[in-house]
């Protein structure tokens, strides 16, 4: 199965200037806890409801404060000729529940677990995803 088929398309995105109040309500809205960063039509980043806590909020940052500081930027991205279970190893190998899907680089969808869960994919092989993803990480020390 292509990726094409489950990932969801038409996503919403943010630039580097908007704010991080203007990403918080555009993830309260939309219900999602990721918004794609995107120049000139190009993936440059991702920004997590997450990111927006431990970067952001935990550093002093307000709900004014551009988004160019806590956003991260070496994004592991499928294509549309990806497959479903390629697209499960590369979740998994990298531990992501989300994975945006260029074209040249321009962002032409995404792709979410629950969205490979619910494909023709096999639920083991969602399951085994979820597991790999799913691993604690070690303590720093």
């Amino acid at each position: 199965m292509d990726i094409t088929e489950v990932m969801t398309s038409n996503i919403e995105t943010c630039n580097l200037k908007s704010s991080c109040g203007e990403v918080a309500n555009m993830m309260k809205n939309l219900d999602v806890g990721v918004i794609p960063i995107c120049e000139d039509n190009k993936l440059i980043g991702l920004i997590t409801d997450r990111d927006l806590v431990i970067k952001g909020l935990a550093n002093n940052f307000n709900a004014n404060t551009q988004i160019s500081e806590m956003i991260t930027t070496d994004v592991i991205t499928g294509t549309r000729h990806t497959s479903v279970e390629q697209a499960m190893e590369i979740m998994s190998q990298y531990q992501i529940r989300r994975l945006p899907i260029v074209d040249d680089g321009k962002l032409i969808g995404m792709v979410s677990l629950g969205d490979l869960a619910v494909s023709n994919a096999s639920n083991k092989e969602a399951g085994k995803a979820l597991e790999d993803i799913s691993i604690p990480a070690e303590p720093t020390k």
